[in-house]
């Protein structure tokens, strides 16, 4: 994993965090909470990627077909 990875998630997580608390504050509670999954959702497709990026490594390291 490399350093832009880390630095993509935490800026998601503090971007997400901003706008929860943003919309608490307004009382749009509900969409607070679907910007929460949505940041969620987001951190773990890029998750996702890196792991299918490591086991693909592994892959042409062992030569495993």
């Amino acid at each position: 994993m490399d350093l832009n990875m880390i630095f993509r998630i935490a800026g998601i997580g503090i971007f997400v965090g901003f706008l929860v608390t943003l919309l608490n504050e307004a009382g749009k509670k509900e969409i607070a909470q679907f910007v929460t999954v949505a940041g969620i959702i987001l951190v773990l497709f890029s998750i996702l990627q890196a792991m299918s990026q490591l086991f693909a490594l592994v892959k042409s390291v062992f030569q495993l077909y």
